[in-house]
């Protein structure tokens, strides 16, 4: 293992211990809460956020109380090229005070779609060093189909601003350069969320003028495969299968996807399985698919990874 990708292992396992405490304190039961223990609670010290993006950002109806986590809007850095690129954390601090957030509250983020821009929400929460977040597992799905009341959207949060303060925490969301060097470390796996036809360069890439195909020596694990029907979390024993048929026996994982939402469901579907060392790419391919000189494999295999080594499925040296 590198010395750099030693060092961000050993600060995620300790985040991972500070995130559990976190957790338990906000009386959250882990990373996912269902919707029967939400309505229980909705209302007592919880603030509600819907991520969702695209079509369904801005939909008609939410569960009731809910804040809009705008993934599209003021919650990606617009800055830049790559689409839902993390802010920094004083962009971050602000559009959470805004939304009236405490460091001392306990967050539920859901989307529309099941389990999908939510994870995104989680994850930048945690990346910015806030740990009292959960997803709502199925997402607004889940929660209608329990038979639980929605609201019509209002035009925009109106109500107090907070007090929050990210946090910024090293390691969690990476750039290109940590990724070609995990890419090249044995110890670490990169995995794409992104359908099996586009890692393997035979369907197009929704966003024009990219590349098609994958980063040599990553390893193809599309985000549905980690749900059942509805969007709703496979169980731990089987996510932690269908890690290790990816990934090996490796525990350093690196997710990608398209414009790194997707990436963070494996980050989600990995952290309820036990991995601890994770990190999210954060311009995925919408970055790494671009017109560069940096690498790119076509074809259902991993390839040759960066630096010669080549990486099978299993995550051994040339077992493809």
């Amino acid at each position: 293992m590198s010395t750099s990708t030693s060092t961000t292992a050993s600060t995620t396992t300790t985040t991972a211990t500070t995130t559990a405490a976190a957790a338990a304190a906000a009386g959250l039961p882990g990373p996912l809460v269902g919707a029967d223990w939400l309505a229980a609670r909705r209302g007592a010290g919880v603030v509600l956020f819907d991520a969702s993006v695209g079509a369904h950002r801005g939909a008609s109806a939410r569960i009731p109380g809910a804040r809009p986590f705008d993934l599209d809007g003021e919650l990606s850095d617009h800055t830049s090229a790559v689409p839902h690129t993390m802010p920094g954390a004083p962009a971050f601090t602000e559009a959470l005070r805004a939304l009236g957030v405490h460091d001392t509250d306990t967050v539920v983020v859901y989307d529309a779609q099941g389990v999908y821009s939510s994870a995104r929400a989680w994850w930048m929460l945690r990346a910015m060093g806030f740990d009292r977040v959960a997803v709502l597992d199925g997402g607004l799905p889940a929660w209608t189909a329990s038979g639980h009341p929605v609201e019509p959207v209002p035009a925009a949060y109106d109500g107090p601003r907070g007090t929050f303060t990210a946090r910024l925490r090293p390691g969690l969301i990476v750039g290109a350069e940590a990724v070609a060097t995990a890419l090249a470390d044995p110890a670490a796996a990169v995995l794409d969320a992104r359908t099996r036809a586009r890692y393997a360069g035979t369907a197009p890439e929704p966003r024009p003028g990219l590349r098609g195909g994958h980063m040599p020596g990553s390893v193809s694990l599309p985000f549905g495969e980690l749900q059942r029907d509805g969007g709703v979390m496979r169980p731990a024993a089987e996510l932690r299968t269908a890690f290790e048929a990816a990934a090996g026996d490796r525990e350093r994982l690196y997710f990608s996807c398209g414009s790194g939402v997707t990436a963070c469901v494996l980050a989600l579907g990995a952290t309820l399985a036990g991995y601890r060392d994770l990190a999210v790419y954060d311009g995925s391919w919408s970055e790494w698919g671009l017109p560069s000189d940096r690498p790119v494999a076509t074809g259902e295999a991993p390839g040759e990874a960066i630096g010669g080594v080549a990486v099978g499925a299993a995550g051994e040296s040339g077992s493809l």
